[in-house]
């Protein structure tokens, strides 16, 4: 099992695009990657609305994002956030350990 959590930041004028690149720029995004439970961290541009960025977030379990919410990671990102004005929506999933359906194989190709 895993936990997905996608976030979308969405501000005005490149903004969600500049928080983004600040926090890879700056080393917060490699730091997260390296915390124990970190699955995946990726930013993801929309072709539907400049103004957001998703971030697709996995982690290895519920204690594992706790940890990183308890980490000071989490006070750079809020600052950076308030610095970009941004605002969120956040969908949460917990990851299927059966894989995808024989009867959708079909529709994937690899």
């Amino acid at each position: 099992m895993s936990i997905v959590v996608n976030l979308r930041y969405t501000g005005k004028s490149g903004s969600a695009r500049a928080f983004a690149e600040e926090m890879t720029s700056s080393g917060t995004v490699d730091v997260i990657r390296n915390e124990n439970g970190n699955l995946r961290y990726e930013y993801y541009l929309s072709f539907d609305d400049p103004e957001t960025v998703l971030l697709k977030d996995e982690w290895t379990d519920q204690a594992a994002i706790d940890r990183h919410h308890a980490s000071p990671m989490m006070q750079k990102m809020a600052e950076l956030r308030d610095k970009y004005d941004l605002h969120m929506t956040v969908e949460r999933y917990v990851s299927d350990e059966g894989g995808i359906p024989d009867k959708d194989e079909e529709f994937i190709r690899k």
